[in-house]
């Protein structure tokens, strides 16, 4: 029978996955924004809060939904995965209680620590902040400071790299957190292995390594990602034989003392001197590494979510075996005073060879306005790298006025600096 799916987001990554379900479904989506790329593939279109599970049913059971994905970690937190599944409409996607995996570091860590899943720090919770301070003065390792809940990818300070002791105590006292964890600082090379997953099973899709740091050159605050590539294979240049194999055991470990799990799960690894660890899991596709995923798998995504629901043992993934880098364009001021509220214009013809994903836009009446994240990514496929970089960066062209772009991302030398960086640590 034919299928028709419910997509929460509004987002990148949620019109990755779009651009990935609807030539194989009849495709509904409902987000708080008015994404111009979902909404042209898309049957039909509610403007919803991703956090409004009643409201999301509703609408699900209106358009016939017998599948959905919840994109964002919001939704899940809000428990809208649980609504669809109790009314029987399988969510690819895990419900509030296991995505406590993304959205509360504390269980995250303690449930890693319980499971002896391996890649784990040292750790500590805290919910009495002088406490937390004290811990600081007395470690005589850096640390990195992590709110336990949801902070869009930009909560997390470290020491001997952000701030220093005495700035991570004034972060700690000037935020309204009601829980900190501190946990032992990796150095390494950070990468991101996500997987899809259901009843125990799990595949698991190419490395790719995104660019937290605002500005060329790995400077200035954390913001979602700037940007990302992967190589032709399902490892990184900087990586060795066996370090993909590590991370894909420690996901597996994990899978295996969570039952329950189901969707995507996504592993941000360091890969250290000592092999990968575990920096955290986030519970959904990465934004913007779904943009690196989805355009290079073969084998039909609707195919993962009807045998999941279905019981069935998932299918192989199958990969293009090409490269991809994709750079994010961002209002001006993005991330610590973004401009919102500007009407932006994006050229789709100018693009090329690139594919276009809109994101945290809102398309009015009027035009095409930015909200307070990221606006839009161009991704470049190709047989290399440097190929990919070029075809994206010629795609940059569609960025218009008021837009900031990282230009730097998967270009030779910033690559061979990660691959001096790793084969520095490993001769140490």
């Amino acid at each position: 029978m034919s299928e028709t799916v419910l997509l929460v987001g509004g987002g990148g990554r949620e019109h990755a996955i779009a651009r990935a379900l609807a030539p194989d479904c009849s495709l509904y989506a409902a987000a708080s924004n008015r994404n111009p790329g979902i909404i042209s593939l898309a049957d039909g279109f509610e403007k919803i809060s991703e956090t409004d599970p009643e409201r999301l049913l509703e609408y699900a059971e209106e358009v016939g939904a017998t599948l959905a994905v919840v994109g964002p970690e919001s939704g899940l937190q809000a428990g809208v995965a649980d609504a669809f599944d109790d009314a029987g409409i399988y969510t690819f996607g895990p419900q509030a209680e296991e995505a406590r995996l993304e959205t509360d570091k504390a269980f995250q860590r303690q449930f890693m620590s319980e499971n002896n899943i391996p890649g784990c720090p040292v750790f500590e919770t805290f919910e009495d902040m002088d406490a937390a301070c004290e811990y600081i003065d007395q470690s005589e390792i850096d640390l990195a400071v992590k709110p336990a809940g949801l902070t869009g990818g930009k909560g997390v300070k470290v020491i001997g790299d952000q701030v220093d002791k005495d700035g991570a105590k004034a972060y700690i006292r000037s935020e309204d957190y009601e829980r900190v964890v501190l946990e032992e600082r990796f150095v390494g090379e950070e990468f991101t292995l996500q997987a899809f997953v259901a009843d125990g099973d799990l595949r698991t899709t190419p490395a790719v390594q995104d660019h937290k740091r605002a500005y060329e050159g790995d400077k200035g605050p954390n913001t979602g990602g700037m940007g990302s590539y992967s190589g032709t294979s399902v490892q990184l240049p900087f990586m060795n034989n066996g370090d993909y194999e590590a991370a894909v055991e420690i996901m597996e470990a994990t899978v295996a003392a969570m039952a329950d799990y189901k969707g995507i799960l996504y592993g941000q690894f360091m890969l250290t001197s000592d092999g990968p660890k575990v920096i955290e899991y986030n519970a959904r596709f990465g934004d913007p590494e779904a943009m690196n995923t989805l355009p290079i798998l073969e084998t039909p995504f609707l195919d993962v979510l009807t045998a999941a629901r279905d019981g069935e043992e998932l299918p192989e993934l199958e990969f293009s075996n090409q490269a991809t880098v994709c750079k994010y364009a961002v209002p001006a001021g993005y991330p610590t005073d973004p401009d919102s509220g500007a009407k932006i214009s994006v050229d789709e013809e100018s693009v090329g060879d690139g594919l276009l994903f809109y994101a945290s836009v809102d398309e009015r009446e009027e035009g095409l306005y930015t909200t307070t994240s990221r606006s839009f990514a161009v991704v470049g496929v190709a047989d290399s790298i440097a190929d990919a970089e070029a075809i994206a960066d010629g795609a940059l062209a569609a960025a218009g006025d008021g837009l900031r772009i990282r230009h730097d991302i998967g270009k030779s030398d910033l690559i061979q600096q990660r691959i001096d960086h790793m084969a520095d640590l490993r001769d140490d």
